[in-house]
């Protein structure tokens, strides 16, 4: 009989390696550019605190003059 020293990864575990991959991918993806998703939240709390920063600028100059 022949043996057949097998080292290294096979085409078969190679493709579902990079299936598994791009599903991980592609759920992180939907995950953080939907609408009402993280980025979009994030987004907004950096509006509405530069708001409270500008509200409180300009309340502050006006108690000056």
């Amino acid at each position: 009989m022949v043996e057949r020293n097998v080292k290294g990864i096979t085409l078969i575990a190679l493709v579902i390696t990079v299936i598994i991959l791009l599903i991980l991918a592609g759920i992180a993806i939907a995950t953080l550019t939907g609408e009402n998703r993280s980025i979009n939240k994030i987004k907004n709390s950096k509006r509405r605190n530069n708001y409270k920063k500008l509200s409180r600028t300009i309340g502050n100059y006006l108690d000056g003059c």
